[in-house]
């Protein structure tokens, strides 16, 4: 049975003594829910799953009862210590500070209740945690799976994981491309944009959203202003509204927009973004073409190495607390730079027939970065970079 890295760390906080609120994040179908049921059926401690997806109507009232239950069954069997899992938390309405409430009366009647908090809607439940639970939790984000570990789990090939990315309940359906495609397009975008979007969070274009994510997945890697966006999706709404839809769609772990990096953080806001999906199977699912067709394209496949590559880096980012931004200066680019504290890393990819310009070399002139770094061509073999932690970098 594989086991994502993040298990064991999970499973060493359940087993201390004291109570704890852990707060799992990450997109759906990336193994939050099958890595908490193994986790489960290897515990000796008392626990109790629930989900607010299998639930009608979730609301506060069903939070404190079940917490209630909790509390009898603890009482009656004289149980000192409980695990108490609840998914899809961010589903409940004024969840933080029903979990603030019943934490602290927990906390004033010593009793020992263990608490994960499992959420596929980052930002959302962020905003809770910030505001209600300050100094009552820690996080764990699992992002898209890694190349290292849909290798180890499932045999698969670099060229496999470029072009179906990352999501390890497609695997199966891979032989029969045009049924991979739909498992994605239906039950990850759609459910993605459906229930972690539209119904938690005031979309007044849709329809604008929709045509949004797709058209960032068509062109992930390039570099589009807000105004060519709009031209490109034939709509009248404002760049604000675009920004806002494009945050939505990166808390979900669909599609990003990367600011450019500028040296001081009102520079980089006010920018253009870079499209950048999480999973580079957002990209192939909606295309035309086939895994056999893309590689042996030389330009769509270093399209797709090169989201591959960002697609590592931003998941990454979330987990390991860096920024990540493009940079570019007239004609001059540099596809990824790296910042953590004060540290600053340049990163070009050279792959298919993308020629190499001088971007790197005028950006290092300019900020002094602590270094720059090729991936692909003449660098890193990119299929070594995809499995190398970003954190390692600095």
């Amino acid at each position: 049975m594989f086991e994502r890295a993040y298990f064991k760390s999970v499973k060493s906080r359940i087993e201390e003594p004291r109570k704890f609120i852990q707060v799992i994040l990450g997109p759906r179908q990336v193994g939050k829910t099958t890595m908490i049921t193994q986790l489960l059926s290897q515990l000796s401690i008392p626990n109790l799953y629930e989900s607010a997806d299998a639930i009608s109507a979730p609301n506060s009232a069903w939070l404190v009862q079940v917490w209630e239950a909790v509390r009898l069954r603890m009482k009656t069997s004289e149980i000192t210590e409980f695990l108490l899992v609840i998914d899809e938390i961010q589903k409940i309405d004024n969840w933080s500070e029903v979990v603030k409430q019943q934490w602290d009366k927990d906390t004033r009647e010593n009793i020992n209740i263990k608490v994960i908090l499992l959420g596929s809607s980052r930002l959302l439940i962020q905003k809770g945690l910030t505001e209600s639970l300050a100094g009552r939790f820690e996080t764990l984000y699992l992002g898209h799976w890694t190349y290292s570990e849909m290798q180890e789990a499932f045999g698969w090939s670099i060229e496999q994981y470029v072009y179906f990315g990352g999501y390890p309940g497609s695997v199966t359906l891979i032989k029969d491309e045009e049924r991979w495609k739909n498992y994605i397009k239906d039950a990850l975008i759609e459910t993605s944009i459906s229930k972690d979007i539209f119904m938690l969070t005031r979309v007044d274009k849709p329809a604008l959203l929709r045509r949004l994510f797709e058209a960032g997945c068509l062109y992930s890697g390039q570099i589009l202003s807000y105004t060519k966006i709009l031209g490109q999706l034939q709509d009248a709404g404002n760049t604000t509204t675009l920004a806002n839809y494009l945050e939505l769609l990166s808390d979900c772990g669909l599609l990003a927009g990367l600011d450019k990096y500028a040296g001081d953080i009102i520079r980089k806001r006010g920018s253009s973004p870079k499209f950048q999906v999480y999973n580079t199977a957002l990209i192939t699912a909606q295309s035309n073409n086939t895994y056999e067709k893309a590689i042996i394209n030389p330009e769509l496949w270093g399209r797709l190495v090169e989201s591959s590559v960002g697609a590592h880096l931003i998941n990454n980012s979330v987990s390991e607390r860096y920024n990540l931004y493009y940079w570019r200066e007239g004609n001059y680019e540099v596809d990824f730079i790296l910042e953590k504290g004060d540290k600053v890393i340049g990163l070009e990819v050279k792959s298919g027939m993308k020629v190499r310009n001088a971007g790197m070399g005028i950006f290092a002139d300019k900020f002094h970065p602590e270094k720059v770094l090729l991936v692909g061509t003449g660098g890193i073999p990119y299929d070594e970079f995809l499995k190398i932690n970003p954190k390692e970098l600095f």
